[in-house]
């Protein structure tokens, strides 16, 4: 089946692939948006809002501060 699919023409496979990049598309987009339902609730329920936000503020710097000076996480196997 694969040696069928690999010898077609780029727009026949495009054709055939559809379906499984809508549906692996519509499954990211659905993990997502219940992961960002959840952190909007967990946020509305607890008593310091302005905690989970300072968080997310300090993450981001400290991930952008370590990726201007260039700083490189071990790889595993390396």
């Amino acid at each position: 089946m694969s040696l069928v699919v690999a010898a077609a023409p780029l727009w026949q496979r495009l054709i055939i692939l559809t379906p499984a990049f809508l549906i692996g598309g519509g499954i990211i987009l659905a993990t997502g948006i219940v992961l960002v339902r959840a952190m909007a609730q967990t946020v509305r329920e607890s008593g310091h809002p302005r905690w989970f936000y300072a968080g997310f503020v300090v993450l981001a710097g400290a991930i952008a501060l370590l990726t201007y000076l260039g700083v490189e996480l071990p790889r595993e196997g390396g």
